[in-house]
């Protein structure tokens, strides 16, 4: 383990968090830029180069396939701890993502959608367990864990730089030339992540999976994974899965998985007691988090309609693309993340413990999504600064839960099940981008948006009180985790 002091660094934190920096920067400049025109793709029409979905069909797509890049985080962090460690399913996840962005910029129509959003899920969920995993092993060290919570703020710098980038290119290639372009794009991003992750793929840790199968189960794995992807296949031919249940469907699934993972943490022998404890605690924050990311994920459905279809996006004779809206988010991120990181590290100990950051961020995201209403019931719209300002609130709220609840599920975890705690932690986003497709669905109606967007303030108050006033019974039960 790298020591500060003897060690080249980056920003004071292992030099190792460079590579891993980066390679997560690329990987989400692919992600963000196709999440930045993938609902107008779906609800445009075909003479604008759209499929021409229904409005809430498209919603509760984009949700589902959100939902399903953060379940594949359980194979991903499956097969680090099982079986090739987290740096090599690193390395060969990026590697599908970039496969999966060059599907979608060469085959057209909606196989070339399904096929590349497949794959693109699949790549990222490894990604994603696997390099959170890693940036939480090189802190390790007993000098370096109070530098967690910040190097993990420094990590999520990258994830919006990325983010930044990504929806600026891809919107200019959408609205100039057509959506496979911006597809197109989001590949290219990957393969230059892929090519500087090489260059500084020898300075990470190597670690074997922590929990490897026994000799001769490999095979055992290829066929159950082969059947069930069968399985998949032959219920997509009989009409039982279809793209309009598939949310539903995979929300089921995915609540059965939480379920079965906390049944076997808390069960497995390979878990101390005081795991244990602090894992149960973990229970009402994982709730929170998917209801926060339901809420959270309205960006991509209501708000894109509405920056798309109502606000004023001309400025100068430029009319901006509806996908830089996500480019100012993750500007606001790269802003403020720095500053809280740097807040955390001087407050040290005495900083907010994690339930009450939580607690926050689902009250200031629930009250943002207020300043629509007089807006949407006068027929007002919304100047476009202001629409940047309610962005910048739901990103407060993102910053006061999502980079801490990465950190914190490094912190709990049991030794044997470093990355799959981080998997679990993302299936709370499976979760709620999924919930949140399905809300849309079912509650959003176009002349009728005020209520939805009470209903968005709604979860964020009644969960984020909830939070608050179970704060310190949860605080007794994760004593020593931070």
């Amino acid at each position: 383990m790298p020591q500060t002091g003897t060690q080249k660094t980056f920003f004071g934190h292992p030099v190792q968090l460079s590579t891993l920096f980066h390679i997560e920067l690329w990987e989400r400049f692919s992600f963000y830029g196709l999440q930045g025109i993938l609902m107008l793709y779906l609800y445009y029409e075909t003479s604008r180069g759209g499929l021409g979905v229904d409005k809430s069909l498209a919603g509760s797509i984009v949700g589902a396939y959100g939902g399903s890049v953060y379940l594949a985080t359980v194979f991903g962090g499956w097969l680090a701890d099982r079986l090739w460690g987290a740096e090599k399913t690193l390395f060969v996840s990026g590697v599908v993502v970039m496969l999966g962005h060059l599907t979608l910029a060469f085959v057209p129509g909606l196989a070339g959608l399904l096929c590349g959003l497949v794959l693109i899920a699949l790549g990222s969920g490894g990604v994603k367990a696997s390099a959170n995993s890693m940036v939480g092993s090189l802190y390790e060290d007993e000098k370096l864990r109070p530098l967690r919570d910040a190097g993990f703020s420094i990590f999520y710098i990258s994830i919006n730089i990325g983010g930044f980038f990504g929806p600026l290119v891809t919107g200019v290639l959408q609205t100039k030339a057509g959506f496979h372009y911006g597809f197109g794009a989001a590949a290219v991003g990957m393969a230059f992540g892929l090519w500087r992750y090489w260059l500084g793929r020898k300075s990470l840790p190597h670690t074997p999976p922590p929990h490897p199968l026994p000799q001769g189960q490999g095979k055992i794995a290829a066929a159950v994974a082969a059947g069930m992807a069968a399985a998949v296949a032959a219920l997509v031919y009989s009409g039982w899965l279809t793209l309009e249940n598939f949310p539903k469907r995979l929300l089921v699934c995915v609540l059965a998985v939480v379920a079965a993972y906390f049944v076997r943490l808390l069960a497995s022998p390979l878990t101390g007691a005081e795991n244990k404890r602090h894992i149960i605690a973990y229970i009402p924050l994982f709730l929170a988090i998917c209801l926060f990311w339901a809420v959270w994920f309205q960006v991509y459905t209501v708000a894109t309609v509405y920056f798309d279809e109502t606000v004023n996006r001309t400025v100068g004779g430029f009319t901006v693309p509806v996908s830089w809206k996500d480019s100012v988010q993750s500007m606001w991120v790269v802003l403020f993340s720095g500053l809280l990181a740097a807040l955390w590290t001087k407050m040290g100990a005495r900083q907010p413990k994690t339930p009450l950051k939580f607690a926050l961020s689902l009250l200031i995201t629930g009250a943002a999504y207020l300043a629509f209403v007089p807006f949407v019931s006068s027929g007002t719209p919304m100047p476009m600064v202001l629409f940047f300002l309610v962005l910048l609130a739901i990103t407060v709220g993102e910053l006061l839960l999502s980079p801490i609840s990465l950190s914190f599920a490094t912190k709990i975890a049991p030794p044997m099940f470093k990355t799959q705690m981080v998997a679990l932690n993302f299936l709370a986003l499976s979760i709620g981008f999924t919930l949140g497709g399905l809300l849309f669905d079912k509650f959003h109606h176009e002349g009728a948006d005020t209520g939805f967007y009470w209903l968005l303030f709604a979860i964020g108050a009644v969960s984020g009180g909830a939070l608050l006033l179970l704060a310190p019974l949860l605080n007794r039960l994760l004593k020593g985790a931070d």
